[in-house]
């Protein structure tokens, strides 16, 4: 039988080598004195990187979701998307806490990654900013001047962190902020930000800023070496409001909340509906970040929705409408022929 059905999802946080995850219960409304990870893996249909299953998600069957999609691609993503990236849902959502800065790290394109890791998709990312502690909270995408590549490479070398991050744009950030990495960006999140991360679905983090993050330079550069690893860095210099987009103060009922070249990679609404929002059939991950309210589908019923639901729709569940006193971010893949 087709899958027609939207699915809630729980908690999908595997291991990371920094702290956070506290913004992350208190969405979700857990425990209080539980452990949790810095990222929810929503959706997940990728593996940390090198492992053959950590990271995936598991739906309530006990299936995979991955080996769901791969048996039936064209119920869960449509024929349109499959005819375009085959079985890959070609995304992954995170729910994404920095209880620390995040180390300066960039990743691959997807000519990169075809030649050094086999794979069809790099990691361009985006972060949609819906909270921050602290008194500063703020990121750091991309460098603020050009930089010789023979300066990085020394930065590497003698693991120069106060060069590396002092050389990058420093922006703060508030809820509504949404930021757009493209590949070979390179960027960190500092302490306090918490987002919900849209990428391609890979775990590729070419991480130059290794020490005192990683056990070793080879975890940093992933196995290629820094001399190959550092030929996808961007050097350039960048403008950060040419990739911000800031909603805070927009209320229409649907606001796009990336700049328009992340729309080859994916594609992000925050929806709040008056009273409510008719939706066409897409897969789709959605991520509940305040109120109630309803999902109602063509072919997959009625689904209640409370604010730290994570959802999983399936392309054939149909026309959809949400309704109700809430907010949610959707998060789809590029739309085919993007």
């Amino acid at each position: 039988m087709p899958t027609k059905n939207p699915i809630k999802l729980p908690a999908n946080q595997p291991p990371q080598f920094y702290r956070g995850g506290a913004a992350i219960a208190a969405l979700r409304g857990a425990e209080s004195g539980k452990e949790f990870g810095p990222e929810d893996w929503v959706a997940s249909t990728t593996t940390l990187f090198g492992q053959d299953e950590t990271g995936l998600t598991k739906l309530p069957d006990g299936r995979w979701l991955r080996d769901a999609v791969r048996a039936d691609p064209e119920s869960w993503l449509g024929a349109k998307h499959v005819a375009a990236f085959s079985d890959s849902t070609a995304l992954l959502v995170k729910l994404l806490d920095a209880g620390q800065r995040l180390p300066v790290h960039f990743h691959p394109s997807n000519s990169f990654a075809r030649q050094h890791f086999d794979s069809h998709f790099g990691k361009t990312e985006a972060w949609i900013v819906v909270g921050t502690s602290g008194d500063d909270p703020r990121v750091y995408p991309g460098f603020k001047e050009t930089v010789d590549r023979k300066t990085v490479d020394n930065w590497v070398r003698e693991q120069d962190t106060e060069a590396m991050l002092g050389a990058l744009n420093s922006v703060p950030v508030q809820p509504g902020d949404n930021v757009y990495i493209p590949a070979g960006l390179p960027h960190a999140i500092g302490e306090g930000v918490f987002v919900v991360e849209l990428q391609q679905p890979t775990d590729f983090s070419l991480t130059i800023e290794w020490r005192d993050f990683l056990d070793s330079p080879e975890k940093g550069h992933l196995g290629i070496g820094f001399d190959a690893a550092l030929q996808a860095l961007d050097t350039s210099a960048r403008d950060p409001e040419s990739i911000i987009r800031r909603t805070a103060g927009v209320t229409e009922s649907t606001v796009d909340l990336l700049v328009p070249g992340a729309a080859e990679f994916f594609r992000a609404d925050r929806l709040s509906p008056k009273p409510s929002l008719d939706l066409d059939p897409s897969f789709a991950v959605l991520v509940v970040l305040d109120g109630h309210g309803a999902l109602k589908t063509e072919h997959g019923g009625e689904l209640a929705l409370a604010k730290g639901d994570t959802v999983v729709v399936p392309h054939s569940a149909g026309q959809a409408e949400v309704s109700g006193e809430l907010t949610l971010i959707r998060c789809r893949p590029p739309a085919p022929g993007a």
